[in-house]
């Protein structure tokens, strides 16, 4: 595994706690900014500036997983706080909800595929 794929994922993983705890700290303000998990996941990853596509689409999973697993741990439903109740219940999560995860996680992948280095064209 090279150097900048050890960044990357180091990166990422830094990303999502710092998102995490943000998500956390400002839930605590009334602001509900469930995007940050999963942008700071992808800003975290693009530090490692790897070439492998596959780095961008295992941090845009990643940051899709968080966004829910965040929403799961700060506002679980009421009936039941279990995480198998959660998952068997998505569809029941706000359209706003959805919204952010759902951008959380293509800024997880976008950020990092952006960052990636471009091969130079042949001359």
């Amino acid at each position: 595994m090279g150097k900048s794929v050890i960044i990357a994922l180091l990166g990422a993983a830094l990303g999502g706690v710092l998102g995490y705890q943000a998500f956390v700290w400002i839930l605590k303000y009334g602001f509900y900014a469930m995007i940050l998990p999963g942008v700071l996941l992808g800003l975290g990853a693009s530090f490692g500036r790897c070439r492998l596509l596959a780095i961008p689409i295992l941090c845009g999973l990643a940051a899709l997983a968080l966004g829910l697993f965040t929403e799961w741990r700060t506002r679980p439903f009421n009936a039941d706080k279990s995480l198998s109740y959660f998952l068997s219940h998505l569809q029941d999560l706000t359209p706003v909800t959805w919204i952010m995860v759902l951008a959380g996680g293509f800024l997880g992948f976008w950020i990092p595929f952006r960052a990636r280095p471009v091969p130079k064209p042949h001359s």
